[in-house]
């Protein structure tokens, strides 16, 4: 039994596994029910009293060394393996398609590249804002609706001073405010941002959209001055053929105003369900800043002007893509997504 001890002893020592199914049939072949040194420990008992101790302690260090090269063996596999073991393999073999831009980030993109090959930078503000800067100092008379709780998130509410009010602000024109504030003409920023206002949420409005808002305010600023710089604008966000159309309207900030319209580009300013058979669709208000906010923000009227426009990215976003319902936008449905993959 001694020499079989010992046969088993060298067999165990130059043992190898490269995997673990080649460890695994070694643990069997010589510690498993049926393995060899079990049947080794069966045989025991027919060993001689006197070489009792003696084969008794060689079969306890052949299975000693055996359980402990079978240890080793799993331990060098292990660490072999760790590259693929970190691998999640329930993981799909299908490769997992990068992501998108947001339609409207896309859109945003591309109005802030405009205006800022025309000399204008980024300013920004907070989204809580107070009332003193998104309506007191842009001229909004004190009974003025937009303070109505309709159409204005209120956080804090102070009756005893409406300029002291928390708000969520209604738009972008609060950054021109601060900007004013701090900075002395020259100033040529564009303000892009979300707002929020207090509407019943449809197809066609929602309580949280963006904006992106334009000032220029400089010695001897025109009208003229804002014609040509939203023409330019309209030629690159919808094509070199696109006209545009400046009808007078009201803004409280802005004295004289105008909403501009562009030319239907479905139709071509023929008239189509789109633009209501008018052959013009409208994209955003403007006008000459006036006065009383160039004073309020601590600059001189007399010596300065300037002009102010503002864009709901919604709106031209629904116009180059022809998005027909605004709560698509704030869904995250895959499907709508995935359209916009080739717009960028």
């Amino acid at each position: 039994m001694l020499a079989k001890i010992e046969q088993l002893l060298q067999e165990v020592e130059s043992m190898t596994a490269s995997n673990t199914e080649e460890l695994e049939a070694l643990r069997i072949k010589y510690l498993g029910k049926k393995g060899a040194i079990n049947a080794l420990m069966t045989d025991f008992r027919n060993v001689p009293a006197e070489k009792k101790k003696e084969v008794g302690m060689k079969l306890n260090e052949l299975k000693s060394r055996t359980q402990e090269r079978i240890a080793a063996l799993k331990e060098a596999n292990e660490s072999q393996d760790n590259g693929i073991s970190e691998l999640d393999l329930t993981r799909t073999a299908y490769p997992i398609k990068l992501g998108t831009r947001h339609p409207l980030t896309i859109v945003r993109n591309k109005i802030i590249d405009i205006f800022s090959r025309m000399g204008f930078t980024i300013a920004e503000g907070p989204e809580v804002e107070d009332d003193l800067h998104v309506f007191t100092s842009l001229n909004f008379a004190a009974d003025h609706p937009a303070r109505d709780m309709q159409d204005t998130f209120f956080i804090d509410v102070n009756k005893e001073d409406v300029t002291k009010n928390v708000i969520l602000r209604t738009h972008t024109s609060s950054v021109q405010v601060r900007t004013m504030e701090k900075t002395q003409p020259p100033i040529r920023i564009i303000c892009p941002g979300r707002v929020y206002r207090n509407e019943a949420i449809s197809y066609r409005a929602h309580c949280f959209f963006h904006q992106v808002e334009g000032l220029y305010i400089d010695k001897n600023v025109s009208f003229s001055d804002l014609k040509q710089v939203l023409l330019q604008f309209s030629k690159e966000m919808f094509g070199a053929e696109t006209k545009i159309r400046l009808r007078p309207s009201y803004f409280p900030f802005t004295e004289p105003s105008a909403e501009m319209d562009i030319s239907c580009d479905i139709c071509g300013g023929k008239g189509c369900p789109f633009c209501k058979y008018t052959g013009w669709v409208e994209i955003l208000g403007c006008g000459m800043v006036d006065p009383n906010v160039l004073e309020a923000c601590g600059i001189d009227s007399k010596i300065y002007s300037g002009y102010a426009f503002g864009m709901g990215v919604e709106r031209i976003t629904n116009l180059k893509y022809k998005v027909k319902d605004l709560r698509m936008f704030s869904e995250n449905d895959i499907r709508f997504l995935k359209e916009f993959e080739m717009a960028y």
